[in-house]
C-alpha cells in the first residue's frame, strides 16, 4: 500500500556543530539561523498474500525513505528560545512516532490485517460507498483460515471477526465482555439519542428489563387491529394511485404505511400519511434516516471518540426532530395520564411504567427516548424490508406467485386478514427472511469491549474500549454459507435447511441478550404490508426500476438510493 506523508517537525540551528552541553560553554557562538525542517516520508506497507502469510510476517514491516528540506526563518533571540525550539522538535517527533504506532497497531502486534489508507484507515471508501459495500470489500480480502483481522478506523484500532464460532462466543457466551454497541449518545443536549439501542451497561439492562413485557405476543395481538386498519387504507390508496396500471415509487408507499403503523401503535395518532405525504411524522422520519445530521465519516468519528462529541455538545438528531418528538410525547403522556381510555399502544404501556411504584418507573426523558427508539426501530427497518422484498418478487415472478398463493390460502382459511392468518403464511415468512439475508437493516453489527479479553485460541488480548465489527452483510452473502448468494431463493429458509446452517450465518436482528427487542413488531408489520399488496396487486419491473440496486451512502440503515419504481397493477 503506497504511503506518503509530509511532516514539518522541527526548528533547529542551521550551523549546529556541537551538542547542547557544548553549546552552553561556547560564549562566542555565532548568531545561528533557525531552520524549519520539512520531512517527506514515502514508502509502502507490503502485506503478504494468503499463501505466504505465515512465511512472511516480517514482510509487512513498513519501509520508509526520508527526504529533508531546510528553510531559514530567522535567528532566535536567546538561548531559551533555542531550547524551546528543541523541545518543540522533540514533541513533534514524539507525536509522529505515536501516530505511526497507532496506524500500524496490528502489524506491530503480528495480527493479520489488510492494506489501509492514511489517515482514514480501512474505511476511507465510506466517502463514496455505503457501509455494506465497504465491509464486504474488506471481507472478500480476508483469508478463510484467519478467524479475525485487525482494522484501523481514523487511527483507532478495531477487530473484524470472520469466524462463525467466535462470533457466537462474542454475542452470547462472552457477552459480559461485549455488552454495548458503542454508539454515540448525549443525554445532556439530545435526550432522544439515549434510546435502548444506544444505552450501555447497567442503564441498558434496567431499561431493557422494563420494556421487554411491551413486546410479548399478547401485546402484539392487541395492537394488530391498528395494523389492519392501516392495511385497508393502504389498499384504497394504492387502487386510487395506480388506476388500471402504472408505475409507483413503492419505497414512498411503504414508508407512508409504516409511518401510519408506528403513529398508531406507538403514539396512538392517526398520521394520515396516504393523504398528507408531508406530515410532520413523515418529515421527521426522512430527517432521521434519509438526511441524518452527520455523515458516515463524522458518525464513525463520534463512535470512536465520544468524549470529543460530549465536550463539543454535539447532538445526534436534527433540532427539528428533537423538538417535534419532545413536544409530541409530552403532550400525549399528559393526555393519557388524565384520561381513563386505553388504546393498548406502546405509549399506554410506558405510561403504566412511568406510574410504577416498585422502582421501575421511567423518567420523562427515558420515556421520550424509548418512544423515539420505537419509531426508529419500527419505521425504516420494516419499510425497507417490504420495499426490498417487493423489488425481489417483481424480478422473480415464480416466487411472487408462490407467495401470493400462500397469502390467499391463509386469508381464505382464517376468514380475512387476522392475527392468526398472518402467522400462518410460511412461504411469505421465507420471502421476508431471504430479503433480510440479502438486505440486513444493519450491515455491520458493532460491539464494544468493556474489559480486557483474550481471544480464545490465540495470544491476542483486546483492551477495554476496543471496537468489534461483525460483517453481517458480507457473511450473509458468502457463497460458503449460501450458494449463489446473489440469487433470491426463499426456500433457503425451509426449516430443514435452517437447521443445517451455523447459528451465525443469519444475524439480521442481532443475537444474544442484545437481540432486537422489536423483532416481533417488525416482522408483523412486514407480513401485513406484503400480504396486503400480494392479495390485491401484482408487481413487475418497469422502465424506471433500478437494476442493479444502488445503496444510499450516508443512510443510517441499509436502504436504496433514491426512488424504487415498480409497475403495479390490480388483480
Amino acid at each position: 500500500m503506497p504511503l506518503q506523508s509530509h511532516l514539518c517537525f522541527a526548528i533547529v540551528p542551521y550551523r549546529t556543530r556541537t551538542s547542547i552541553k557544548g553549546l552552553a560553554s561556547y560564549p562566542s557562538w555565532p548568531t545561528p539561523t533557525l531552520t524549519l525542517v520539512s520531512m517527506q516520508i514515502t514508502g509502502s506497507i507490503e502485506t503478504s498474500t494468503n499463501e505466504t502469510r505465515e512465511a512472511s510476517r516480517e514482510a509487512r514491516v513498513p519501509q520508509y525513505n526520508f527526504a529533508f528540506e531546510q528553510r531559514s526563518i530567522g535567528p532566535p533571540t536567546s538561548t531559551s528560545e533555542m531550547i524551546l525550539a528543541l523541545l518543540l522538535c522533540g514533541v513533534l517527533s514524539l507525536l509522529a512516532f505515536l501516530v505511526r504506532q497507532r496506524f500500524h497497531y496490528w502489524t506491530i502486534r503480528n495480527v493479520p490485517t489488510l492494506p489501509a489508507t492514511f489517515p482514514f484507515g480501512h474505511f476511507a471508501a465510506l466517502r463514496q460507498q455505503s457501509l455494506a459495500e465497504v465491509s464486504r470489500a474488506l471481507y472478500q480480502q480476508t483469508d478463510p483460515k484467519e478467524r479475525f483481522y485487525g482494522l484501523t478506523i481514523m487511527l483507532h484500532p478495531a477487530v473484524m471477526i470472520t469466524d462463525l464460532d467466535l462470533i457466537k462466543t462474542v454475542l452470547i457466551k462472552d457477552f459480559a465482555h461485549f455488552p454495548d454497541h458503542g454508539v454515540y449518545h448525549n443525554e445532556r443536549v439530545d435526550p432522544l439519542s439515549c434510546h435502548l439501542f444506544c444505552l450501555e451497561g447497567a442503564k441498558w439492562k434496567a431499561i431493557r428489563s422494563k420494556l421487554s413485557p411491551t413486546f410479548t405476543s399478547g401485546r402484539m395481538k392487541a395492537m394488530f387491529p391498528i395494523l389492519r386498519e392501516v392495511s385497508a387504507n393502504f389498499t384504497h390508496f394504492l387502487r386510487a394511485a395506480v388506476g388500471s396500471s402504472g408505475e409507483l415509487d413503492v419505497k414512498d408507499c411503504c414508508a407512508r404505511m409504516m409511518i401510519d403503523n408506528i403513529g398508531g401503535c406507538a403514539f396512538g395518532i392517526e398520521c394520515n400519511s396516504f393523504h398528507d405525504p408531508d406530515s410532520a411524522f413523515r418529515r421527521a422520519g426522512q430527517l432521521v434516516f434519509d438526511r441524518p445530521r452527520h455523515s458516515q465519516i463524522v458518525s464513525n468519528l463520534l463512535r470512536l471518540y465520544p468524549v470529543l462529541g460530549r465536550v463539543l455538545a454535539l447532538k445526534v438528531n436534527h433540532d427539528e426532530v428533537i423538538e417535534f418528538f419532545t413536544d409530541l410525547v409530552q403532550r400525549t403522556v399528559a393526555m393519557r395520564e388524565t384520561s381513563a381510555a386505553k388504546r393498548n399502544d406502546l405509549i399506554d404501556m410506558m405510561v403504566e411504567l412511568r406510574a410504577a411504584s416498585d422502582g421501575a418507573a421511567l423518567t420523562m426523558n427515558e420515556l421520550m427516548a424509548q418512544a423515539f427508539g420505537f419509531f426508529v426501530a419500527g419505521y425504516e427497518t420494516s419499510s425497507s424490508n417490504v420495499t426490498f422484498c417487493l423489488y425481489e418478487l417483481a424480478l422473480n415472478e415464480r416466487c411472487q406467485e408462490r407467495a401470493r398463493e400462500c397469502v390467499q390460502q391463509a386469508l381464505n382459511k382464517h376468514g380475512g386478514l387476522t392475527y392468526d392468518a398472518i402467522a400462518d403464511m410460511d412461504y411469505l415468512d421465507r420471502c421476508i427472511n431471504e430479503t433480510l439475508r440479502k438486505y440486513p437493516p444493519l450491515p455491520v453489527l458493532q460491539r464494544l469491549c468493556c474489559k480486557p479479553y483474550r481471544i480464545p485460541g490465540s495470544d491476542v488480548i483486546l483492551p477495554a474500549k476496543m471496537k468489534i465489527h461483525i460483517p453481517v452483510y458480507a457473511i450473509q452473502r458468502d457463497a460458503r454459507y449460501y450458494p449463489d448468494p446473489e440469487r433470491f431463493e426463499p426456500d433457503r429458509f425451509a426449516p430443514e435447511l435452517v437447521a443445517g446452517r451455523h447459528f451465525s450465518t443469519f444475524l439480521s436482528f442481532g443475537e444474544g441478550p442484545r437481540i432486537c427487542i422489536g423483532q416481533r413488531l417488525g416482522v408483523m408489520q412486514s407480513r401485513v404490508g406484503l400480504a396486503t399488496i400480494l392479495a390485491n396487486f401484482r408487481v413487475r419491473p418497469g422502465p424506471r426500476t433500478p437494476i442493479p440496486l444502488v445503496y444510499a451512502k450516508d443512510a443510517v440503515t441499509l436502504q436504496s438510493s433514491g426512488e424504487m419504481f415498480l409497475h403495479v397493477e390490480p388483480l
